[in-house]
């Protein structure tokens, strides 16, 4: 038998911990695992603020956190550090899926990018003008941004529950909507809901910014070298008065697309990396003197391929790959599990059913969205601006539209920008819930419908 063959039997056990991680690592890599997730954390939230211990809920994110730096020093509540600190790196990661998009998937061409362009600001100025409608002239009237939002994490997971069903096409559709909706709302929260300006913060921003670029325009792929900028630049825009979740955005811009090792240049040097690890892995198979722990060729063969990796490896594809589970199953529920948290009592419901707030929300989201992207949607393809994606058909348009109405984690976030009073966000919190609620079961009932009549109508079926 050759001595670098190894067999099944000859394989080493799996140790107990990646025994008992394998179904959390099979949860995890569903399409629906960040949402059901994030679902888990707004039950908890819920259930805790409503329970005889909701003194303890509230108080918790006030507990103060301070941060120093030698004679620096800044205090935060527990809950200004999550929505101000954590969020930036899930806007960053945002921001990288934009670039990506814009470069490389649904946004790169104007024609391809013309039907989510174009369903995302109908989604984003119909639920407004609605909430506008409800609230004009009452003291809810600047917090029109709320139900602007789509909750991108929790529209595809709905959409993913439905299977293979689906077509591609309308997957990658709501997609590109939702990252243009998230667009949209970055430029809502930098322009609308920023306080007074300092200038000089804003230059010192500006300057940062210019050092990102001018590192990635130099060749620097380091992530470290991005991040300890990227605090920086969180810090300025901070200091500005813009809200400092901006700055994940912003930073997201600088980061490197290109790689170091072309394709071709990369399949020659594994070949090689790989034959010298075979030829070190034969040496300790015949030799017993040898073992995998003092064998230097092989630690060198091992240690060359991952820097090759590293370097046929687009840098923004591996920040989005390594954050992406972070985002998804820690600071999204930790920020559902810090903002979710409403007393829903009686008198809460009774307040809820005649707030303009409420009402307000609940028309956007349930209604402005649907109609506004459908709408825009139709009409963009009537003019010949763009088509239809391959597979869908108007119906599955309006299903991605209601499933575009779960505002949530980007409507909560909003809504804590927006609302000064406290009990106006609450009522806003009420509306946000209850929408999309709303949304998701009838945008998957919907879609359910009418993937099973496609497949029905289908030849052959």
């Amino acid at each position: 038998m050759d001595p670098t063959t190894i067999s099944v039997a000859q394989k080493p056990p799996e140790p107990l911990v990646d025994r008992l991680l394998a179904p959390f690592r099979t949860f995890a890599g569903t399409a629906s695992a960040g949402g059901l997730v994030l679902l888990a954390a707004t039950a908890i939230a819920l259930a805790w603020a409503n329970s005889p211990w909701a003194e303890s809920y509230h108080h918790l994110w006030e507990t103060p956190l301070t941060i120093g730096l030698g004679a620096w020093t800044a205090t935060w509540s527990l809950h200004h550090f999550i929505n101000d600190g954590l969020m930036a790196v899930f806007f960053f990661v945002v921001g990288l899926e934009i670039k990506r998009e814009m470069l490389a998937g649904e946004l790169k061409t104007l024609r391809s990018a013309a039907l989510p362009m174009v369903a995302a600001l109908g989604g984003m100025v119909v639920p407004a003008a609605l909430y506008a409608l409800v609230n004009v002239g009452g003291p809810g009237m600047r917090d029109w941004g709320v139900p602007m939002a789509t909750d991108i994490a929790f529209a595809l997971g709905v959409l993913a529950l439905l299977g293979d069903r689906v077509p591609t096409g309308l997957k990658v559709f709501l997609a590109a909507l939702a990252i243009v909706d998230d667009i949209g709302a970055v430029l809502v929260i930098a322009v609308f809901y920023t306080g007074g300006v300092a200038w000089n913060a804003v230059l010192a921003a500006g300057v940062l910014l210019a050092l990102a670029a001018g590192a990635n325009a130099a060749g620097v792929r380091r992530p470290w070298a991005y991040a300890a900028i990227g605090i920086a630049l969180w810090g300025a825009v901070l200091a500005s008065g813009v809200h400092a979740t901006v700055a994940g955005v912003l930073l997201a811009m600088t980061i490197p697309v290109k790689t170091r090792l072309h394709e071709a240049a990369f399949l020659a040097e594994a070949r090689r990396t790989l034959d010298d690890f075979d030829e070190a892995a034969t040496v300790t198979a015949n030799d017993p003197d040898v073992t995998v722990l003092s064998n230097a060729a092989h630690h060198h063969a091992v240690e060359e391929l991952e820097t090759l990796c590293e370097q046929v490896q687009p840098p923004l594809i591996r920040l989005e790959h390594a954050l992406h589970g972070i985002v998804a199953f820690a600071i999204m529920p930790v920020f559902a599990l810090a903002n979710a948290g409403v007393t829903v009592d009686a008198g809460a419901l009774a307040g809820a059913a005649t707030s303009p707030v409420t009402l307000g929300v609940v028309l956007g989201l349930v209604v402005g969205k649907p109609l506004g992207i459908t709408l825009f949607s139709l009409a963009a393809m009537r003019l010949g601006i763009t088509t239809a994606p391959a597979g869908v058909t108007t119906r599955m348009l309006l299903g991605a539209g209601i499933l575009g109405g779960i505002g949530f984690t980007m409507a909560l976030f909003i809504g804590g920008l927006a609302f000064e009073d406290a009990a106006r966000l609450d009522m806003a919190k009420i509306g946000v819930l209850a929408a999309s609620l709303v949304t998701g079961v009838a945008g998957w009932l919907l879609l359910r419908g009418a993937t099973a009549a496609r497949r029905v109508d289908a030849p052959g079926s």
